[in-house]
């Protein structure tokens, strides 16, 4: 447990040769290089890097003045994907304060447990969600509160008119009273053009409290520090960067920015002069692929269920792919069918990856001139992998295991879980993922599945992903998720549910097409159709609710609190 790599104390000196201390150095020095150039663009308002250096230290200055928050203590920030977000997010880090990334979409509940988890002492949150921060705070240690809607960063007449939209025509604001709370703006505007003190921040200090576990119990708080987020921004680049010096030029990372995928994808744009397209609801697919034509999109940053569902509108089937150099999926497995549609649709081989939030999130990557199709990749540089059995014990290239990881980019522990933190990390202190791999001979990685989404049917391991992988490349399947079921003669069987294109598909079509290509003990025994899959707010399919057999409405909700 004192091995200073494995606990986010350091950087590799290779991957940080300009010598950042913490997050806020790299930002200093990419807003001085790049200007004027755009950073990040949100309902047709752009902020340059210019602007989010000065807003950003607004922020801070703010926060450092007309506040008591010191240096370490956690400021949660609930907000969609507004350009408010990155300069809340740098402001708070550049006064030395930690950030709690917290789910727009929580209910009262789910907030007070991050709130009084983390011990957050200040709150930026979005006017929808303030009628809800309203009923707990009184159990919260939350101090300074600071409100904003969706155009408070445009121009006078952009604003008030968004503003009045969202407030009174999409009626999204429930009313709420938080005496008190300080508009963001006015903040920013206080101290426009101020610098905040200069704060002492060692790569091993927190910079985030990232939540993750909702799938399996309590949501726990992964502490990534300044290292941990600075060498995985390092190390993703060096992956992504040989596909050409311009391929940040627009990118598109349709996910929420409080999730780990898309926070740290944020920064590695930043590294790169880039410039990050915000899209506030991607589940609005129509609306998307409106969206989408507006841009010449250099880089794709996505996940199976959003590919498969942008593949089936016929509005992003008809937009120009042809500046497009990279696409980057992880979140969850792709799919061999979803990979090829996305080829057919685009031009372009999408390049999986794997990560956790424990890892920054970063793990493994598809070199993009050498994409592996089936695989998440190799290692990302200066990250160790190995393959263990259940009795920790390291297993062959070829055979199947737990996947474990060290490397800079991986948690200093999960915050006050001592035993939780204990029992992640091997005796030598590496990061046991959860999840079953298998290492080829050159170093690409497959993964089976999560070991908790196994199936033991009479005895014989089945993994979800591989029969999903075979029902998904049937033509009338638009997705599909299996699990698990109790069985009194096999112990588990395998049910499978799916979302079809083709009204006429059966039951008995998708067994015979489950017969031909998988072994008789991993062909579903159950079959059941749904208009939708339940899904996390990123866009995983949330197995758990499929095996309690909640109401989809009920789903959502719980969806809501997975990472």
């Amino acid at each position: 447990m004192d091995n200073p790599i494995r606990t986010g104390q350091s950087i590799p000196a290779e991957l940080n040769p300009e010598g950042y201390r913490n997050i806020p150095e790299f930002l200093d020095a990419a807003c001085r290089r790049y200007g004027d150039k755009p950073a990040f663009t949100s309902f047709g308002r752009t902020l340059s890097y210019r602007e989010l250096d000065h807003l950003s230290a607004a922020f801070a200055a703010y926060l450092q003045r007309d506040t008591d928050l010191r240096p370490g203590d956690r400021i949660a920030i609930q907000l969609p994907n507004l350009i408010q977000f990155p300069v809340v997010v740098f402001g708070a880090l550049r006064a030395g304060l930690v950030i709690v990334n917290t789910n727009p979409l929580y209910t009262a509940a789910e907030m007070e447990h991050q709130f009084r988890d983390s011990g957050a002492k200040a709150l930026v949150i979005h006017q929808s969600m303030a009628h809800k921060a309203q009923q707990i705070l009184a159990n919260t240690e939350i101090g300074p509160i600071f409100l904003t809607q969706v155009g408070d960063l445009h121009g006078f007449v952009k604003r008030h008119l968004i503003n009045a939209a969202v407030r009174y025509v999409k009626k999204m604001e429930p009313r709420f009273d938080l005496p008190g709370a300080t508009s963001l703006r006015d903040a920013l505007l206080k101290y426009a053009d101020f610098q905040p003190d200069p704060v002492r921040r060692d790569p091993w200090d927190l910079a985030a409290l990232q939540y993750t576990g909702g799938t399996t119990g309590v949501s726990k708080g992964a502490m990534l520090t300044h290292a941990n987020l600075l060498a995985n921004m390092q190390q993703a680049l060096r992956v992504i960067r040989p596909v050409g010096e311009d391929w940040a030029d627009t990118v598109i990372a349709p996910l929420p920015l409080y999730h780990i995928y898309a926070f740290t994808v944020a920064q590695v744009v930043l590294a790169s002069g880039g410039h990050s397209v915000l899209i506030p609801d991607p589940r609005d697919i129509q609306g998307f692929a409106k969206e989408l034509k507006n841009w010449r999109v250099t880089a794709f940053m996505g996940l199976n269920t959003l590919f498969i569902a942008l593949c089936n509108n016929t509005a992003f089937r008809g937009l120009d792919f042809s500046a497009l150099k990279i696409t980057l999926s992880g979140g969850m497995a792709l799919n061999n069918a979803t990979s090829k549609r996305w080829l057919e649709v685009t031009g372009c081989t999408i390049c999986e990856a794997y990560g956790l939030t424990e890892t920054s999130p970063a793990v493994a990557i598809n070199p993009p001139h050498n994409i592996r199709v089936g695989t998440i990749g190799v290692p990302v540089p200066f990250t160790e992998t190995s393959i263990r059995s259940a009795d920790g014990k390291p297993v062959p290239d070829g055979e199947a295991g737990e996947l474990c990881i060290s490397g800079p980019q991986v948690m200093a522990g999960y915050w006050q879980r001592e035993d939780a933190t204990r029992d992640i990390f091997t005796a030598d202190g590496y990061l046991k993922t959860g999840d079953i791999a298998v290492r080829d001979e050159d170093g690409y990685l497959r993964i089976v599945d999560r070991s908790k989404d196994m199936i033991i049917v009479s005895g014989f391991n089945v993994y979800p992903n591989e029969i999903e992988d075979v029902v998904s490349a049937h033509p009338g399947v638009v997705e599909c998720a299996a699990i698990g079921i109790p069985d009194p003669v096999c112990g588990e069987v395998v049910k499978l549910v799916l979302v079809r294109s083709d009204d006429q598909l059966d039951v008995e079509t998708i067994r015979d097409w489950c017969r031909e290509r998988l072994t008789r003990y991993k062909v579903p025994k159950v079959i059941e159709f749904a208009d939708e899959l339940p899904k996390t707010n990123v866009g995983k399919v949330l197995r758990r609710a499929l095996k309690t057999g909640c109401p989809l409405t009920d789903c959502r909700e719980a969806a809501n609190a997975v990472d």
